[in-house]
């Protein structure tokens, strides 16, 4: 699997599937999960309710409605951080990801950085967590986009990216 940092808007990202980091109510909400579920549109958030309650650490997929982009929409819980422990549900929830891309059959998936808004997930740290997330997993996934909508989190995939 090839991975890429992108800057920009995950819902212009042309792939197979976007991942949202979505709540366990798979409802829509602030930041990534609420451009994409505005980008989708209405459909969306009845196709994912229709799936809540989703645990952190596991991921749900519905098709992508009116977002132009893409296919599917992978709704990924992470955990609200309380501390390092939580980096083995942080994991699970890219995986988990994979797993529904796998299902799919989708060979491109754009990923934002699943807990670091609202959940409050120390940015480096999930850095590190979702790239080695992502290069343990066994996927049929070929290209995954890390989109970032600001440098500073582009910046630490790339670190994340270039080291052990």
């Amino acid at each position: 699997m090839r991975i890429f940092v992108v800057r920009g808007d995950i819902t212009q990202q042309s792939v197979d599937a976007v991942v949202t980091a979505g709540n366990r109510s798979l409802r829509g909400g602030s930041g990534v999960n609420g451009a994409v579920h505005a980008a989708a549109g209405p459909r969306l958030l009845a196709a994912s309710r229709a799936l809540a309650p989703c645990p952190p650490g596991q991921a749900v997929v519905t098709p992508a409605f009116d977002l132009a982009t893409a296919r599917w929409v992978i709704h990924a819980v992470g955990p609200k951080y309380r501390g390092p422990q939580d980096a083995v549900t942080l994991a699970s929830a890219y995986a988990a990801a994979l797993a529904r891309a796998d299902d799919v059959g989708a060979r491109s998936v754009a990923f934002p950085s699943i807990s670091t808004g609202v959940y409050g997930y120390p940015a480096e740290e999930a850095a590190r967590v979702s790239v080695g997330a992502l290069r343990g997993a066994t996927t049929a996934v070929e290209t995954v986009l890390l989109v970032a909508f600001g440098a500073e989190m582009a910046e630490l995939w790339e670190q994340a990216l270039d080291g052990p």
